[in-house]
């Protein structure tokens, strides 16, 4: 299957990224690689742009895609979170941008194979990173109801998570659930009839938060995007396309925290802890795609753009 991703907020994303034509820009989430063309297309002879995947699908379709670009293109197979490691291992210690597109890619939605989709049946699988052993069979089969009840209430938002957490373990009594196909009619179980009947695909948040557990999304977020704007150069923006209320609040709190980290007493006249800020918000409030984009792409319907630019 072709990797097909269409990417979201990409004008918006480019623009705010203000690239400079000599620049050393990453994606960390190379995905199908439309933001990386236009990041690349915009860069000279001595530009540079580094792209990291985990997805071995992503790594193969972003080859292919910014061949005609050569030498100045570094595709790196590895999770955003290593990002520092990744750079120091090319012999760089700051760049120019970073660019984050989160969540799911279309690929991995519409390759049913993977096991992210819940509109066919198929094995129980939704690894991002196709070497980790643990599925999301793992978790569905092996976490007590408690901790199924706690991942699809806070990863989910799900307001019938306490029942679908009771109807697995019920469930997996008599035999493992392997198979989307059965998760599904279990969740199903678990919601009322005429809640169904008006709400988007009933399985939609609860395989949105077994996803976000097995991939440790929300932690692997929360535990690089210091790193990341360690990384920025004077000057240099981070660009992050968040799908999710957790993932935005993660991107938001960090990039206050950077923009003003003092943490003396707001009662102090002036601040003795000596922690300098480390750059600004440059978007107040999150850029959001247009009428016309969600309409061309309903899976943009989420996302939201936040941008922080470093300065010394």
């Amino acid at each position: 299957m072709e990797f097909k991703h269409k990417s979201v907020l990409l004008d918006e994303t480019i623009e705010y990224l203000n690239i400079k034509p000599d620049g050393i820009y990453v994606d960390g989430t190379l995905g199908g690689a439309g933001h990386a063309y236009q990041v690349c297309s915009r860069l000279n002879e001595q530009g540079r742009f580094i792209g990291i995947d985990q997805d071995e699908a992503a790594i193969e379709a972003g080859k292919k895609r910014l061949e005609p670009f050569g030498d100045k293109v570094t595709i790196v197979r590895s999770n955003y979170v290593n990002m520092k490691q990744v750079l120091y291992d090319l012999g760089i210690e700051k760049v120019d941008g970073i660019v984050l597109d989160l969540g799911v890619s279309s690929y991995q939605l519409d390759n049913a194979e993977r096991g992210f989709t819940y509109r066919e049946d198929v094995p129980l699988d939704m690894r991002m990173d196709q070497r980790q052993s643990r599925t999301a069979k793992n978790i569905v089969n092996e976490y007590t109801e408690m901790e199924l009840f706690h991942m699809i209430r806070d990863y989910g938002e799900d307001k019938f998570a306490k029942n679908i957490a009771k109807h697995i373990v019920a469930a997996r009594q008599e035999a493992p659930i392997e198979t989307t196909g059965q998760l599904i009619e279990i969740i199903k179980g678990a919601i009322p009839a005429k809640v169904r009947a008006k709400g988007g695909h009933p399985a939609k948040k609860t395989f949105q938060a077994i996803r976000i557990e097995l991939n440790q999304e929300l932690e692997v977020l929360n535990n690089s995007l210091d790193d990341m704007i360690d990384l920025l150069r004077e000057g240099g923006r981070i660009c992050i396309i968040t799908f999710h209320s957790l993932e935005d609040r993660i991107v938001k709190t960090i990039y206050r925290r950077n923009e003003n980290p003092c943490t003396c007493p707001p009662s102090f006249p002036v601040c003795t802890c000596g922690k300098k800020p480390k750059g600004h918000v440059v978007t107040r409030k999150p850029i959001v795609p247009t009428k016309e984009e969600i309409e061309e792409n309903k899976r943009s319907k989420s996302s939201k753009l936040r941008v922080f630019e470093r300065c010394e």
